[in-house]
């Protein structure tokens, strides 16, 4: 009995931890490995929007608490269980939710999983955490995860110096360390023609160029600029940038079916209008990521509602084909949803993180439970289990309507367009009265012809109640891990604590809280990405030359204190864009002239010290308004709304039929993910897959094939030659007026007697093919025409100096 006791002592003295304070051992399975289960195959008609039966599932505790038939568990006792019963007989869930519902039934090894469970005694159990990720001293000290420090501009001792701002400054002390200086001015043809094209896209008339190279006056080209900036053309050169970003088409994608979007061109008009009216960064970036959590309906105007809603629209651009039910399964959404990270991250926030869905990052400190902290914050409105297809409504009238949806009425217009139903209706319905619907059947159709489509929006909206965020080993949504919270990545800092919005809002919050942290002043990357985004649309090239990724595997800044003096500066200047505009063009680094020397070639060859201004060749939209613009044919009168159809060919020629007025500009032609026009995407024009951080840019043979051989093309050369023959009277005066319209500037003299000498020789072709009775004026407009596609399809008029 001594033995016994002594060893029983020694025991309990030498084990690590007191026996009678040893933790039992979790339970084999908790209420966290059945919640995702019942989220993935269940909750669809048991979760937050529809609880058939009264039943709902998402819970230990409501499953306990149960339905009309009972309780749908039986703790211990898994035969008893409902839920169990209804899943053995293949009523759960019923053969016409799989295609109805997007839900597929359980596989034997969940069935068996949950059967475990509820034997064990449906145990709680803790949330498993995300394993421990220290940050090191190294990748804090990164220069893109600090805060931008403001440096002091230089001081330039030079008598040559060029300096008219502080952007010159930082850029011709790093030419002087090369032994480089600021390239003289360009003169003002190459200054207008340059700006013009630069702020809108189109070149200047030739009446502008006079008038500025006749000004003498020393504020005429900060003058230039202001006009420039004021000008709507200004939104719609600028606004496609940042729909190329967004990511935007007037398609789903993902299928042949390719469906239209029929109110995602309010997105568009909305960006457009947001750059014309030079809407704040910080305010732009908070509407487009949370303007349904930014105020209560009838707190402010309704027209200012719309805009916050329409805003959000960034969110919901990529590719989505879970319109169809045999595509909108969870793997489906969750690529919807990665798709929409994938733009925000890279394009606004200048960090690739999608491949931290599925491990920790390899280059940057952003653990995986990072990325899922970041789809919590979006889990309000884009929740894999809780999903809203994008065609989905809500058969409602009111922006503040019960049943959350991510397709909107517009609150203002919804109002007005019921009330011309309610009009219409209305006479329709006395017609029919008065003398029945053949008698009327004319003006019947006429009033429904008046009718337009109920106005709503692609957005996105906060429903109040996210299914809970749990880690997906590498990546499988098979197979849920650690719970997260909603969280932006850590090494970025800064305080992130989401509230509802206002008392009583049924929204978690989560999205604004997310804008409020991304638009503070001292974010390590916003206005760093912001800033250097505009300054590759200027010069070319960025001063970081990765747009999208400023982490470890992404390019150094070329000059970072001029990146960081720009950040600084632009949160100085209440995130205005037009000022940097402004700050940017009146530099004398942008009014260089973009002429190589044989000192350029050596000392900087790919001229990343900004020694002279680059040559910049126009992209597929400026180029075509450009030809529309010379040749009289752009309509400027429709600015905005629905975008302009596009025509199919059996050849697999896709154009843009002109309208009654001419064409519009390229930004309002309809943008399908499987048929683009053929113009645009011989010139570039990308496919937005998700979006497009950096258009590429090439020189290829089908380009000048295209411009030679296209029959709109040679139907705009003669609207051209049209408009030439209109304003110049005699034939040097016609060649004249083509070369100022073509390339801003008249015509040497030995380019003139050139194309004279052409212009006579068309004429006798022309006559040689189409016979003697050919009238001298339709042989001349056909010679002209010739000539004005050649200058058409000049480098010239294709390139800006």
């Amino acid at each position: 009995m001594a033995r016994w006791l002594l060893s029983f002592v020694l025991l309990i003295w030498l084990a690590p931890v007191p026996l009678w304070a040893a933790k039992p051992a979790p339970p084999a399975v908790t209420q966290h490995d059945i919640q995702p289960l019942m989220m993935l195959r269940c909750t669809v008609c048991h979760g937050p929007r529809k609880q058939e039966g009264k039943l709902d599932l998402r819970t230990r505790e409501s499953m306990l608490r149960g339905g009309k038939s009972g309780p749908a568990i039986v703790p211990g006792k898994p035969k008893e269980s409902l839920v169990l019963k209804k899943i053995h007989e293949g009523e759960m869930p019923p053969r016409r939710k799989v295609v109805q519902a997007s839900v597929k039934p359980m596989e034997q090894r969940e069935i068996a999983l949950l059967t475990k469970w509820i034997e064990l005694g449906a145990p709680k159990g803790e949330a498993p955490k995300p394993k421990p990720y220290p940050i090191k001293k190294a990748d804090r000290e990164f220069w893109a995860f600090q805060k931008p420090q403001r440096p002091a501009v230089p001081a330039i001792e030079s008598r040559n110096s060029k300096i008219e701002n502080p952007i010159d400054a930082f850029i011709e002390q790093r030419l002087q360390r090369a032994g480089l200086t600021l390239a003289p001015r360009a003169n003002r043809q190459v200054l207008i023609r340059r700006a013009t094209y630069d702020l809108t896209g189109l070149p200047p008339t030739p009446e502008e160029v006079r008038a500025f190279v006749a000004d003498k006056a020393p504020a005429a080209y900060t003058g230039l600029i202001d006009r420039l900036l004021a000008s709507p053309r200004y939104g719609e050169r600028w606004g496609r940038y940042w729909l190329d970003l967004a990511g935007y088409s007037d398609s789903d994608g993902g299928q042949n079916s390719d469906p239209i979007r029929e109110h995602v061109w309010r997105y568009r008009d909305y960006v457009i209008d947001a750059f014309n009216a030079d809407k704040p960064y910080d305010q732009f970036l908070r509407e487009q990521i949370a303007g349904d959590e930014l105020a209560k309906p009838g707190s402010i105007p309704d027209v200012q509602l719309a805009e916050h809603l329409v805003a959000t629209g960034f969110l919901r651009l990529g590719t989505d084909y879970s319109f169809a039910n045999i595509t909108a399964f969870v793997p489906d959404r969750l690529e919807v949803i990665d798709r929409e990270m994938e733009v925000l991250t890279g394009g606004v926030m200048g960090l690739t993180l999608k491949c931290a869905k599925c491990h920790d990052h390899k280059f940057d400190p952003v653990p995986q439970a990072d990325y899922f902290r970041l789809l919590a914050i979006f889990k309000g409105a884009l929740d894999e289990h809780d999903w809203m297809r994008p065609r989905d409504g809500s058969g409602g009238s009111s922006y503040n309507v019960a049943w959350p949806t991510r397709l909107l009425p517009l609150p203002g217009a919804h109002a007005k367009w019921a009330a011309d139903k309610k009009r219409i209706d209305k006479a329709i319905a006395k017609l029919k009265a008065d003398g029945g619907e053949k008698k009327n059947a004319n003006a019947i159709k006429k009033l429904n012809a008046e009718r337009t489509p109920e106005p709503m929006a692609h957005a996105l909206w906060d429903r109040g109640a996210p299914s809970p965020q749990y880690i997906y080993t590498r990546g499988n949504y098979l197979r849920p891990g650690a719970m997260v919270q909603p969280k932006p990545p850590v090494i970025l800092g800064g305080r992130y604590a989401p509230t509802p919005p206002w008392p009583d809002a049924d929204k978690t919050g989560r999205r604004l809280a997310f804008a409020q942290w991304l638009t503070r002043p001292d974010h390590p990357l916003t206005a760093r990405v912001m800033v250097n985004r505009l300054w590759k649309h200027h010069f070319g090239r960025g001063l970081v030359s990765t747009l999208d990724n400023f982490g470890k595997a992404g390019a150094r800044p070329s000059h970072p204190e001029l990146l960081n003096w720009l950040a600084t500066e632009f949160t100085r200047r209440d995130w205005s864009l037009k000022a940097m505009h402004r700050l940017i063009m009146t530099s004398a680094t942008y009014q260089q002239v973009s002429n190589i020397t044989e000192s350029h070639t050596q000392r900087d060859p790919d001229n990343a010290l900004l020694s002279r201004m680059p040559l910049t060749k126009l992209d597929a939209e400026a180029l075509r308004d450009a030809f529309l613009f010379v040749a009289g044919q752009l309509n400027e009168k429709n600015r905005g709304g629905k975008p302009d159809g596009i025509k199919g060919r059996a050849d697999g020629l896709v154009s843009i039929p002109r309208g009654a007025n001419g064409w519009r500009r390229s930004v309002y032609v309809q943008q399908r993910r499987t048929e683009m026009p053929t113009f645009l995407t011989t010139f570039d024009l990308p496919r937005m897959e998700p979006n497009c951080i950096d258009r590429p840019q090439s020189t290829v043979a089908p380009q000048a094939l295209h411009l030679l051989n296209d029959a709109t093309v040679h139907e705009i050369a003669g609207h051209f030659a049209e408009r030439v023959l209109t304003e110049a009277g005699n034939e040097t005066a016609q060649l004249t007026r083509a070369h100022w319209l073509a390339f801003s500037r008249a015509p040497s003299k030995a380019e003139l007697q050139l194309t004279t000498a052409a212009l006579h020789q068309l004429k006798a072709k022309w006559k040689t093919d189409l016979g003697d009775k050919a009238k001298p004026d339709v042989l001349h407009q056909k010679a002209l025409t010739n000539i004005c596609r050649a200058l058409m399809n000049a480098s010239e008029f294709q390139y800006v100096n």
